[in-house]
């Protein structure tokens, strides 16, 4: 039990996607084509396994969350969270929020607007304003679960195995990014 306030300083945050390659082998534009340009994690679950686990507040369990940095333009690609729920705030700029098997709805999200998508339902976030945008997200995971398995299109694991071969496309997988179920 933590006995004194944690502070973060955004200046101080570090994006998952900088230790992944020396961490795990994954070249970084295989990693841009997974998630948004920067994603900053800010609180993970003591013992969590999964991109998050370099934030540098450990909370309790059941509660990661990150902040997603993305010039116009810049998304996360359509991908689905298999037992979590992923909660968008939109902090700044002016964002995309579509969602279905092939992205079908979508609603878009001005500063101070919030939406929270169940597990299992494929998800994108795209900046599509002028300015730099971000988003607060939350993402809660069921009780015990130390990861978060995430699910991208096939095509695109296909594409990452070509392009940097099934090394990378396993280092993936190691934490929690799979193609295709």
């Amino acid at each position: 039990m933590k006995t004194e306030p944690q502070l973060v300083r955004f200046s101080e945050l570090v994006p998952y996607k900088d230790t992944m390659n020396d961490a795990h082998g994954i070249p970084p534009e295989a990693m841009q084509m997974m998630s948004s340009d920067k994603v900053y994690p800010v609180m993970s679950p003591e013992g969590w396994q999964g991109r998050s686990k370099i934030a540098p507040v450990k909370g309790g369990p059941g509660l990661t969350v990150t902040i997603a940095e993305c010039p116009p333009g810049d998304s996360s690609g359509l991908h689905k969270h298999m037992a979590t729920v992923e909660n968008f705030f939109c902090i700044q700029g002016t964002f995309e929020i579509t969602w279905g098997d092939e992205g079908e709805h979508s609603v878009t999200l001005e500063p101070l607007d919030f939406i929270s998508v169940p597990p299992g339902i494929y998800r994108e976030f795209r900046n599509i304003g002028d300015d730099m945008g971000r988003l607060f997200v939350a993402i809660q995971s069921p009780e015990g679960e130390a990861h978060d398995t995430v699910i991208h299109a096939a095509a695109a694991g296909e594409e990452i195995e070509r392009r940097w071969g099934k090394d990378t496309r396993e280092a993936m997988a190691g934490i929690g990014i799979r193609f295709g179920e």
